[in-house]
């Protein structure tokens, strides 16, 4: 769903679908997971579904901060 009922916006992350979807490597060794954090001065451009190659461009125009850290995961 792009849009939540509370009005917040997703894009399409790297699991080429909209929407948060956990970890979840294959069995064996552990996979690294990446989370990224942007703060922007605005969200106008931003829209529902987007693709992360057009999320990059547009909030590299409205980034004033970021944050990553990364976890390991493995089963």
């Amino acid at each position: 769903m792009p849009t939540l009922p509370d009005g917040s916006k997703q894009g399409v992350t790297s699991f080429h679908s909209v929407g948060y979807r956990g970890p979840s490597p294959p069995p064996g060794k552990p996979h690294r997971y990446f989370f990224k954090l942007y703060a922007l001065n605005s969200m106008s451009n931003l829209e529902p579904g987007i693709d992360l190659t057009k999320f990059y461009k547009l909030i590299g125009q409205h980034k004033i901060a970021q944050s990553e850290t990364m976890a390991t995961y493995g089963r």
